[in-house]
């Protein structure tokens, strides 16, 4: 993946996170950006670096439990930069 992606992702997580949490259920977005593949060392897409049972639960996960995967994007692609290099 591209730096420009890396940052991308970073930025719409830190959006996402310095909202309120959103009076209206199933508002919270979903970090996939339609590029589904499994990095088998890390266990996240490569595209949102969500887990699988993160990816299958996102439609019934509250939004406490979506923004909680949100906050640990930024960690995993700091993780994931790491291993690219």
């Amino acid at each position: 993946m591209s730096e420009h992606y890396w940052k991308k992702l970073a930025e719409r997580a830190a959006q996402v996170l310095a909202q309120p949490v959103p009076p209206a259920p199933n508002s919270v977005p979903s970090p996939c950006v339609s590029l589904c593949l499994m990095h088998p060392g890390a266990g996240w897409c490569d595209g949102c670096l969500r887990t699988l049972p993160e990816i299958g639960g996102w439609s019934r996960a509250s939004d406490e439990e979506k923004r909680l995967v949100w906050s640990q994007i930024p960690e995993r692609l700091l993780k994931r930069q790491a291993t690219d290099h």
